[in-house]
């Protein structure tokens, strides 16, 4: 057995002298044992020491051994130390009381002194099983977690890489993709707050949402450059070509989607992709959806994606500022944008104003 601090710590509480020396001497061989002849003085004790067991006797003036357990496991800082019961009794009744109120085991007085040792290091083994299966649990979650955060921030790279690629391409979009993930934020911060739609956005993986935002123009890989980049407005023909990147952005992430088997975060993409150009009154592209038809992260990219290509400068139009992009914001409510949602814009326009700022924008998507 390890000697000094090594040794476990056992409390012994019994307002009978002799038990406590019996109990001490069959004891002090194997662990640190201090004996306490009152429940008073237990509690004296435990503000200085916290024991890896206590011995409690039932039967002690003042205080007895029911009263003592219910104490300590009602304080969060004693609740875990496990009891054993000291007692003359032996109706099962008594035992009954006593395991229901959290005690780990009986033993009965008078002990013999080889058995109580016995019983003691059986349960001694048993509670540091349990520390280390309780130790090995949260290592393990540990584990999950950190192994989890790592999938997560590869699952991001990715993304984030295809959205660049695609960015790169487009030399009037630079940090587009960027801004509106930090709009959306704002928006969807902004939906807890409304009981419309607290409902729905609690089913949302908030940050699967986010991460697959950045996918909202994927489709744009498959535009030629001379429509991509081109350096004045598009023309009608030119337009409907461009405006063929919502389907095909849903045909790009429905091919990723063949080849994982975790395709939660692409579920949110292909709604970006493919309704991000939908308009409230039915006007939009590709399907002109009307309404609450638009699921809700297609209408709530719409405004983060205009307002960004509002305020961002191209070579055939200057940048609005903020007020003018807020102002056609506002004018679009009912016909571009949900009415709702632009309430939401509206109460929250100032923290997109900081957002512009902060990341530059100076050059925005074709709308």
């Amino acid at each position: 057995m390890a000697e000094g601090a090594a040794r476990k710590t056992i409390f012994m509480v019994d307002d009978n002298l002799t038990n406590l020396t019996v109990g001490k001497n069959a004891l002090l061989g194997a662990y640190r044992v201090f004996t306490i002849p009152s429940g008073k003085k237990l509690f004296e004790m435990l503000d200085k020491t916290t024991p890896d067991m206590i011995l409690l006797d039932i039967e002690m003036p003042d205080m007895n051994g029911y009263e003592i357990i219910k104490l300590l496991k009602a304080n969060e800082t004693t609740a875990d130390i496990p009891v054993i019961f000291l007692t003359a009794r032996s109706d099962s009744g008594s035992e009954l009381e006593g395991l229901s109120l959290g005690a780990i085991d009986y033993i009965s007085k008078p002990f013999s002194p080889p058995l109580l040792l016995k019983r003691i290091e059986v349960h001694m083994l048993v509670e540091e099983q349990k520390r280390e299966l309780e130790n090995y649990s949260r290592n393990l979650q540990g584990m999950v977690e950190e192994k989890t955060k790592t999938v997560l921030d590869l699952q991001n790279a990715i993304l984030r890489t295809v959205a660049e690629l695609v960015e790169c391409r487009d030399d009037t979009t630079g940090g587009h993709i960027e801004r509106t993930q930090s709009y959306l934020q704002i928006l969807v911060d902004a939906l807890w707050t409304d009981p419309m739609y607290r409902d729905e956005v609690s089913s949302w993986n908030i940050d699967f949402l986010l991460q697959s935002s950045q996918l909202h123009d994927v489709g744009k890989i498959a535009i030629k450059d001379s429509i991509l980049q081109k350096p004045s407005k598009l023309t009608p023909e030119e337009f409907e070509e461009m405006k063929t990147h919502t389907t095909f952005g849903i045909k790009v992430i429905e091919k990723i989607q063949e080849n994982t088997s975790e395709a939660t975060f692409l579920e949110y993409a292909k709604i970006f992709a493919s309704t991000h150009h939908e308009k409230w009154d039915g006007s939009g592209y590709p399907c002109g959806l009307i309404g609450e038809a638009i699921p809700l992260q297609g209408r709530l990219m719409a405004i983060a994606d205009v307002y960004d290509a509002l305020i961002s400068e191209r070579p055939y139009k200057k940048a609005f500022t903020h007020e003018e992009a807020v102002k056609i914001i506002s004018d679009g409510s009912g016909s571009h944008f949900d009415p709702n949602l632009v309430k939401l814009f509206l109460e929250r326009e100032q923290e997109f104003k900081l957002i512009s700022k902060s990341m530059g924008g100076k050059s925005g998507a074709q709308l």
